[in-house]
């Protein structure tokens, strides 16, 4: 175990553990040369003498540094000291998938299908390397706090399945996503890790793995033998296009299964289009041929090869043995008795045949097609639905239909005919005749969401707008608003809806909080009122003997830069004052002031002055008349450079500017150009020639006017007379 502090290869200084696993242990360092935070995972002690799993770690490990994706964990670098063998990763700051899973069901679909996207997008990437993962699993699937997924441990799972460090604790974390073609003992393909990425899917649809067992063998044979349980069974609101992704990813036979990742993403990037919620129930190819007899798997059969990576360590092999051999004991007994329970079981069967056969004729499939109730009323229509085994939503949508009579129905949502479970919840659609119908308010849905909703309602999609644009407030693809807006009566047929949809926050130019005197605590606050998540900044502390504890000394990205408010990450380095031990004598007690005369506002002085360790109660304001802008320090008492006395009952005044005082632009009609400009000076204005001749001529008006109240500074432009011509007194 590496120790807390250590600095390992002089560079990534060790901050805490973070995780173990069956082959090692997951540290948070600090990368002290490009300054960030790295994930270090240190090959367990137990396997440093492996040199043949050495040399593979190391060569898979230098292959994953080549995938360069959004959605993979990133390798830095890959090295050894003192024996241990290390690899860097980039730090992901969240949870895993399977914590994700366990905290968050149920997960709504369209999430499911985002994460489902990323997934395959990292996998199909790594393929196209000739990279198989091998050991896909949600505790391989990292989710960091701005919902990104990020898979890590590409390229080290041939390292650990393929020599002596495969254990049975390793395998038994990895077994529920362990493909059949694995369990039987043949090597892995790509079709390998897309099985694994079904039986994920799987489990963020139910919350639950389909195999369960008390043993790595026993879950293994299920992945081979049992078919793999419906979704539905779960969650029958569950729509069987997105099943039939489940069904299609896990096949048994692999040819059966999709054949890249690339194509279980193309089939899942439309899984939730309304015209395939209700598609057919994906069937298998292989199914439609010839019956085929397996050989039945018994106790005298060969063991796969992937199963004796299953055994139990050593030490424990004997006492695994006898447990064995007894259960082969007990199994012959049972076969013995299963015999006769099936010889009674066929009887009896016999004898409920033909009346089973008439319940089940008389109860039909457990699926039904749904009737077609169009131009029936309201009341017939429930009448049919509820008749066929379905359910009928109690609200209904109102749709104008130039050829349904108003208040019959036009259509049902999932459509007549369609195929669906008993007991499917079934919507209507009622004409409103000609009429126009009534919008509801769809600021604050997904545009999408809303965009299939107007369709459904009559909207052709070429008669909704949709219009992007920035904003801090609402979140990303949300409606801001709508035209018409809620409440209006619009035909579909030839009326307009426009959505205005969010782009999310607008970049921001970040100011420089060292140069300014920001505290940590107040330049937290500004970036949070811009819409900045606090997960998004993070605070590093540095030793300083020229800048005040606690006050920003540097940041990341620096002032001046655009920054996105939504996903852009900001650094702030924070002084922790002098790199050296407080001392005993009274100078410990004594700190000198710098100079905020001018260039501080009292805000700022007074964060600069805590930092120091005054108290607030010795800080003084007093307001007084400046030129400079208001709240601006215009002097301080003691001066810079004073030594102040943390202990004493002295006090520190701040004498703050009240702004700039207003003063009237004086009259000067008629007057000559020097006269005009000494008079415009005198009053604490600027002076600027406008139109004349500004040599000769007389003054004949100013902008501001004559008498207007304007603040000091400010400049007045002087407009003149030609000489040969009089002064026209329009100020006056």
């Amino acid at each position: 175990m590496i120790e807390i502090g250590r600095k390992l290869n002089g560079r990534y200084h060790i901050i805490g553990n973070i995780g173990s696993g069956g082959m090692a242990n997951v540290f948070l360092a600090h990368d002290l040369i490009l300054d960030r935070d790295v994930a270090i995972k240190v090959l367990r002690f137990d396997f440093q003498n492996d040199q043949a799993a050495i040399r593979r770690f190391q060569r898979e490990a230098l292959a994953a540094t080549e995938l360069v994706h959004p959605n993979i964990v990133s390798v830095y670098d890959v090295g050894e000291e003192d024996g241990l063998q290390y690899l860097v990763m980039e730090y992901v700051k969240g949870m895993d998938l399977k914590r994700y899973i366990q905290t968050q069901y149920p997960i709504p679909y369209a999430k499911i299908v985002d994460i489902m996207e990323q997934i395959l997008s990292a996998v199909s990437l790594a393929h196209e390397h000739r990279i198989i993962h091998r050991d896909l699993k949600p505790q391989n699937i990292l989710m960091d706090e701005s919902g990104v997924v990020k898979i890590t441990d590409f390229g080290i799972a041939i390292a650990l399945t393929e020599t002596s460090i495969t254990q049975t604790n390793t395998m038994l974390g990895s077994v529920h996503y362990l493909s059949p073609e694995q369990a039987r003992g043949s090597m892995a393909t790509n079709q390998s890790d897309v099985y694994a990425v079904g039986i994920i899917l799987y489990e963020m649809l139910t919350g639950n793995v389909p195999f369960d067992g008390e043993s790595a063998v026993t879950i293994a044979l299920k992945h081979f033998q049992e078919e793999m349980p419906s979704v539905k069974m779960v969650d029958p609101n569950i729509p069987q296009s997105l099943e039939n992704v489940v069904l299609h990813a896990t096949a048994k036979d692999p040819a059966d299964r999709y054949k890249t990742a690339e194509e279980m993403s193309r089939d899942l990037y439309t899984v939730l289009a309304a015209n395939r919620l209700d598609e057919p129930k994906w069937q298998p190819t292989g199914l439609i041929g010839e019956t085929k007899i397996l050989t039945p798997i018994t106790d005298d059969m060969a063991m796969p090869s992937s199963f004796a990576a299953m055994e139990a360590p050593e030490e424990e092999r004997n006492e695994h043995e006898e447990i064995e051999q007894q259960e082969a004991e007990d199994k012959a007994k049972k076969k013995k008795k299963k015999r006769n329970r099936i010889i009674a079981f066929v009887i009896v069967l016999l004898i409920l045949l033909v009346g089973g056969g008439l319940y089940l004729a008389g109860q039909g499939s457990s699926e039904v097609k749904i009737p077609d109730v169009s131009d029936k009323t309201e009341a017939q229509a429930r009448t049919i639905l509820e008749d066929a085994g379905l359910k009928v939503k109690e609200e209904t949508k109102k749709i104008p239909d130039e050829s349904i009579e108003e208040g019959n129905v036009v259509k049902t949502d999932p459509v007549a005919e369609s195929t669906v479970k008993k007991n499917r919840e079934i919507e209507l659609y009622i004409s409103t005749g000609n009429k126009k119908i009534e919008l509801e308010d769809y600021t604050g849905e997904d545009y999408k969401d809303v965009i299939e909703e107007l369709k459904k309602l009559g909207f052709q999609e070429s008669r909704i707008k949709v219009s992007k644009e920035t904003n801090a407030k609402v979140d990303e693809d949300k409606v801001i608003s709508q035209t018409p807006e809620a409440g209006e009566e619009v035909d579909p047929k030839t009326d307009e809806i426009t959505l205005v949809v969010s782009e999310g926050p607008d970049d921001i130019y970040l100011a420089n909080y060292a140069s300014l005197g920001y505290s940590y605590d107040n330049a937290v606050a500004e970036l949070l009122s811009y819409g900045i998540k606090s997960s998004q900044i993070t605070r590093v502390d540095k030793a300083s003997d020229t800048v005040d504890k606690g006050l920003v000394m540097d940041q990341d990205p620096a002032a001046g830069n655009p920054f996105n408010p939504k996903n852009g990450k900001i650094t702030l380095v924070v002084s922790s004052g002098p790199d050296k031990p407080a001392e005993s004598s009274s100078e410990s007690n004594t700190v000198i002031l710098g100079s905020y005369a001018e260039s501080y506002t009292y805000d700022n002085a007074v964060n600069a002055l805590l930092g120091l360790g005054i108290k607030q109660s010795q800080i003084a304001k007093e307001e007084v008349d400046s030129d400079l802008p208001k709240d601006t320090v215009v002097s301080q008492d003691p001066g810079a450079g004073a030594s102040f006395d943390l202990n004493s009952n002295g006090k520190i005044t701040l004498r703050v500017s009240k702004g700039p005082s207003n003063v009237n632009v004086p009259s000067i009609s008629n007057l000559s150009p020097s006269e005009a400009e000494a008079q415009i000076k005198n009053a604490g204005l600027n002076y600027a020639v406008g139109s004349g001749d500004s040599s000769k001529g007389k003054v004949v008006s100013t902008s501001p006017s004559i008498g207007s109240s304007v603040a000091k500074g400010t400049t007045i432009t002087v407009n003149y007379s030609d000489a040969s011509e009089p002064a026209n007194d329009e100020n006056s």
